[in-house]
């Protein structure tokens, strides 16, 4: 489990369910989901808009301040002549130190699907002495805009700042919850239609050194309020060689970080796909991990996926730009629409990690309830069941399970449940993590395209 689906993190409910929970009226509250998921064409439509920028081409479009694109295998931007210098005080060290900076700014991105969230994802090299900041901008559709809003300072290492979010951002129409942007009342029609994203490569001033961005990208949803989800048929049969780590092994290591054991899922399971892929840490890279640990690779993953500021390592593109750290990898975060998206992945080779939350009662075999947990889907039985890499698990042997196709859907699908208290609380509606290669086979280049992932 983490702290992914805490209520700090998320708009939790429209107006219409806001007020049946005011009213401890449960029926009124299914009411409302019905009207919801039952209007004509809503729910049949795919409410998701994944865009990223990647190609030489692509980043020369947009605005650069002393910012130049570069190609080759791997086309990106890096720092040409610094566009200024600044001073940046760490408010988790509070220590202050001049940087110069170029920029990069996206040319608008007009939403397919006029969005109630938003998040951004990244794939970056930032060397010892850099960093980067992502920012998004957007208009609603009444026409005016968003402030530019921080999506994240990040850094591969931990030495020169603090990777972090920044709470408190909202203009009264839209609020920033750690790394997603949400509208703060859904009920009202009010969405974004369109967006930018900016850029700022930063470096250690009199240097030549520079931070590479490779991709990019933002997801965009506007899913329909839902407890449950249809029934989808099963497509695929097939088992993936993931390796299995268990996050339970870790409990009570490095309390800075969030102190192991069920904080450390998303870490956990993003070490699982990295190393299915064949990202391997060095003894020097781990050489600061307590020798006495098993899997010390995870312990590494979660020092190097934490968030300062939300105190944990459940931060969504933190943990995609953690996986594109490693030599031929990139990470998006998206959602994806069923789990015939989930199929079409598995059959290319791709497994994905998703985003859940449930009673202990609502997925047979796991054993526990969560409000927020990362799995690693592997594959599916000739029955159509889920089979996944679950690292809530008690030894890294007992980590693959199976569980029930119609109670994983549901549970990883549905945007509204009900919790322990019999309150209305929000699913995740589909969020993924995919990790894949930086030059995909055109079979998975296929199948990344069929869940809307270029």
């Amino acid at each position: 489990m983490s702290r992914a689906q805490q209520p700090s993190r998320r708009t939790v409910l429209t107006a219409a369910v806001a007020a049946a929970v005011a009213g401890g009226t449960a029926p009124a509250a299914a009411a409302a989901q019905r009207s919801a998921t039952d209007a004509p064409g809503r729910a049949q439509a795919r409410p998701i808009d994944y865009h990223a920028w990647t190609t030489f081409r692509e980043w020369r479009l947009g605005a650069a301040q002393g910012v130049r694109a570069v190609s080759g295998a791997r086309p990106g931007v890096v720092i040409g002549t610094a566009a200024g210098r600044t001073d940046y005080t760490d408010p988790h060290t509070g220590t202050t130190a001049t940087w110069e900076y170029a920029t990069w700014t996206s040319p608008v991105h007009r939403l397919t699907a006029p969005a109630t969230e938003v998040v951004s994802s990244w794939n970056a090299h930032t060397p010892e002495g850099t960093w980067i900041q992502v920012e998004l901008r957007g208009t609603y559709s009444d026409g005016t805009d968003t402030p530019w809003y921080v999506m994240g300072r990040w850094a591969a290492g931990d030495q020169d700042i603090r990777r972090t979010s920044v709470d408190g951002q909202s203009d009264g129409m839209s609020t920033i919850w750690t790394d997603t942007f949400a509208i703060d009342d859904a009920s009202t029609g009010l969405r974004l239609a369109s967006y930018r994203l900016r850029l700022t490569l930063y470096r250690r001033p009199g240097t030549h050194l520079t931070p590479t961005v490779w991709r990019l990208g933002a997801m965009g949803s506007d899913i329909p309020d839902r407890f449950t989800v249809p029934a989808s048929t099963p497509g695929l049969a097939q088992e993936l060689a993931v390796p299995r780590y268990s996050q339970e092994i870790h409990k009570g290591q490095y309390p800075q970080y969030d102190n192991g054991g069920e904080a450390w899922c998303s870490p956990t399971s993003s070490q699982m796909i990295i190393e299915y892929w064949g990202g391997r840490l060095t003894p020097e890279q781990l050489s600061w991990v307590d020798p006495s640990y098993a899997d010390p690779q995870v312990d590494h993953a979660a020092r190097f996926t934490y968030d300062y500021q939300y105190e944990g390592c459940g931060n969504w593109p933190f943990n995609a730009a953690y996986a594109a750290t490693f030599e031929g990898l990139q990470g998006v975060v998206t959602r994806l629409g069923s789990l015939t998206d989930l199929e079409t992945l598995i059959a290319a080779g791709i497994p994905a990690i998703t985003s859940q939350s449930f009673l202990k009662t609502e997925l047979t075999g796991a054993g526990y309830g969560t409000s927020g947990h990362l799995m690693t889907v592997i594959g599916f039985t000739a029955e159509g069941d889920v089979i996944a890499n679950d690292p809530a698990s008690p030894s890294d042997d007992a980590v693959r399970r199976v569980y029930q196709r119609r109670e994983f859907e549901n549970i990883w699908l549905r945007t509204k449940r009900y919790n322990a208290s019999g309150k209305v609380v929000s699913g995740t509606g589909g969020v993924c993590y995919l990790y894949f290669p930086a030059h995909p086979s055109p079979r998975q280049r296929k199948a990344l395209a069929a869940v809307g992932v270029r």
